[in-house]
């Protein structure tokens, strides 16, 4: 099923407007569902931290733009120091100053597996998988929902070295794709846009 035309325009930073479409089940139409606009993607409690007065226990956040992906990176004092990193890129929708989906690559951790994570809102389906894909004609790839807590349901992709490979020779706009609970299957436009640069930040980190 094809994208939105506003979605295969997306080749613009961070900020740029992309539109989230409802594919209603069984009929193949394509409605508005709303128009969400990618933000930076910071990782976890950054923004508290930023907003927090100075004290020493206040970790220390650098951020570097690629495209429509952001890489940061949050440094804890100790002995040694606590770093730890990632690239992520995320919609927010429009008027709600909450994430509706946040997707995210950690930085690699020797002898364990690369791994995508996506969160998305808590009123999705556990019986359909998630699904990842570069193009239209891309079969995609699929990962269960793991888990749910009151800020979102996660997915866990496994990168293999093929995977990533075709990930990082990816441009333009691809999708996300999950059911909601009530069965209808929403797809959220997905950038390629920055992914492989992005990610040879994350391995210089």
């Amino acid at each position: 099923m094809e994208l939105d035309t506003a979605m295969r325009k997306l080749r613009r930073p961070a900020l740029a407007g992309i539109m989230l479409l409802t594919l209603a089940g069984g009929a193949g139409a394509q409605q508005p569902f709303e128009r969400p606009v990618l933000r930076p993607a910071l990782l976890p409690n950054v923004s508290q931290a930023q907003q927090a007065p100075a004290q020493g226990n206040v970790p220390q956040s650098t951020t570097a733009t690629y495209a429509d992906w952001v890489v940061q990176c949050l440094t804890h004092a100790g002995t040694p120091p606590e770093k730890m990193c990632e690239m992520a890129q995320l919609t927010q929708l429009q008027g709600k100053n909450v994430p509706f989906s946040r997707i995210a690559v950690g930085h690699p951790a020797k002898d364990h597996p690369i791994k995508l994570i996506v969160q998305l809102p808590v009123n999705a389906s556990f019986a359909t998988a998630v699904r990842i894909q570069t193009t239209d004609s891309d079969p995609g790839l699929t990962a269960p929902f793991a888990r749910c807590v009151p800020g979102g349901c996660f997915a866990e992709f496994d990168l293999k070295e093929d995977t990533l490979k075709k990930l990082r020779a990816a441009s333009g706009v691809g999708k996300l794709s999950f059911a909601e609970a009530g069965g209808q299957v929403v797809a959220v436009p997905l950038s390629f846009n920055g992914f492989a640069q992005a990610y040879e930040a994350l391995l210089k980190e």
